[in-house]
């Protein structure tokens, strides 16, 4: 190509252009990266909002008062106020309080119960092959699936766990899977829709599973896993490749930031393909999902444990964990809850060596022992079989007061759902979900008569109102 003279009037005509051309406009931010989000909204208002509080102030009198944070007020208070907390004490309330009065003299207070493992509403009464939404058995790793997405919310067993004294449950995905899926912490009160229903702040979980339950699934399809080898090398395999879309996203947010520092004139780089399983992973790995991990054998969960600590996550709760006993040493060093039944055991192998101590045991150890329900009747009853695990212990020569007690069912799953800072004890500035009973709450004879979820009346035993789901509607028994 010639070139000298030729190209000096291009040159030119150049220059000029570049003279004239208009002003630089002025400099607007770039655009915030796409992020890696555990609830990713995209900025979108729910279609159904949380229902709105009327919750005029209340003060609670005369009542013996526990509060499962190591007081017990015999006789005491609770003022309730805009749906939280305010104030509690023993002996005489404030004279000043312009709240109304309500003499539940004779009566106990406790805490809401917290359910750490439900299955209402994915699994909804009455049992049918159409209410069965539970367990996305398709593949042994179906981490993007919700079971809010499953939950109905006209269940009538619904009602029945206000019923029994609970405020707050955590609806699972069943454990057909080695990761079934998320969960959802749910704030028990009527809404059309599951999203409405959510505990505001709590964060998100996943359910994940081992031993039995996925290599039977499986094995019986003649595909991977059907032998807990296979278990843990498709757990394995799963996390890794989360692993690798979580080193993406980090990739990513370092170009973006190289891009905006350097005036941001190129195109923007590219987030990483939305993949929903591996997101979830990639979540549990950073640290923003808690996992939830079905487990029975000591085995097993010393394996998911190793699991863990090979790939940099956390275990919140251990649920069932019968054998739990054999490593509570390992669960106390590790901070790991265990939710347990106080009496379930040899329905199946694995099921085998479980012993009626076995949260007695735990709790001695320091392991937050959890009574769950796994059960919509069990869960009618959970301070009935927090009850029983105590008496469990007792036989075996562990002792345990009412206030540690009451923990197993309120403070200790408010923990393994990660919102122990807004349930779980009666503490001021603490949502004002808290249950009144008729007598002892550990008596087989004692009924939840009231139950305040966020300071509103939800329940009064024998009031004879409307029910809360329209499938019962018009098919209750009277007198």
């Amino acid at each position: 190509m010639r070139s000298g003279p030729l190209l000096l009037p291009v040159v030119s005509a150049l220059a000029a252009l570049m003279a004239c051309r208009p002003p630089t406009p002025p400099e607007t931010p770039p655009p915030e990266p796409a992020r890696l989000s555990a609830l990713e909204d995209r900025g979108l208002a729910p279609v159904e909002a949380a229902p709105a509080l009327d919750a005029p102030p209340l003060l609670l009198t005369g009542a013996r008062v526990m509060t499962a944070a190591g007081a017990t007020y015999d006789p005491g208070w609770v003022l309730l106020q805009d749906g939280r907390i305010a104030a509690l004490g023993e002996g005489s309330p404030p004279a000043d309080s312009a709240a109304r009065r309500i003499d539940l003299s004779g009566r106990v207070i406790t805490p809401g119960l917290i359910d750490t493992h439900s299955h209402i509403g994915v699994y909804a009464a009455p049992d049918a092959r159409a209410h069965s939404d539970g367990n996305e058995m398709t593949s042994p790793v179906t981490s993007g699936v919700w079971s809010e997405h499953a939950f109905w919310p006209e269940d009538p067993q619904l009602e029945l766990l206000v019923a029994g004294g609970v405020t707050t449950a955590q609806i699972l995905p069943g454990s057909g899977n080695l990761i079934g899926g998320r969960g959802v912490t749910l704030h028990l009160v009527p809404t059309r829709g599951a999203r409405a229903m959510r505990l505001p702040g709590a964060p998100e979980t996943v359910k994940m599973a081992c031993g039995e339950n996925p290599k039977r699934v499986y094995g019986e399809r003649n595909s991977e896993p059907s032998t807990r080898m296979g278990n843990l090398h498709t757990q394995r395999e799963a996390f890794f490749a989360a692993e690798r879309l979580l080193r993406d996203w980090e990739d990513y947010t370092r170009a973006h930031e190289r891009w905006v520092q350097d005036g941001a004139e190129e195109d923007p780089p590219k987030p990483p393909d939305r993949d929903l399983a591996r997101e979830t992973l990639a979540l549990v790995l950073r640290g923003d999902i808690l996992p939830q991990v079905h487990c029975y054998r000591a085995d097993d969960m010393l394996n998911m444990l190793q699991l863990a600590d090979e790939l940099g996550f956390s275990i919140r709760s251990f649920h069932h964990a019968l054998e739990a006993y054999k490593i509570r040493d390992v669960l106390a060093e590790k901070d790991v809850a265990v939710s347990t039944w106080a009496d379930w055991w040899g329905f199946k192998l694995e099921a085998w060596d479980g012993v009626e101590a076995n949260a007695a045991m735990l709790a001695q150890a320091g392991v937050r022992a959890v009574i769950h329900s796994d059960s919509a009747i069990g869960a009618q009853r959970l301070n009935q079989e927090a009850a029983k695990a105590r008496r469990a212990g007792a036989e075996a020569g562990i002792l345990f007061t009412d206030d540690q007690t009451l923990r197993w069912i309120t403070a200790n799953p408010a923990w393994a759902l990660g919102v122990e800072d807004q349930v779980g004890t009666l503490e001021p500035g603490k949502r004002a979900d808290l249950t009144v009973w008729d007598g002892d709450p550990f008596s087989v004879y004692t009924h939840a008569e009231l139950v305040f979820i966020d300071g509103v009346l939800r329940y009064r035993r024998g009031d004879g109102s409307a029910p809360w789901s329209d499938w019962t509607l018009g098919r209750e028994v009277t007198p």
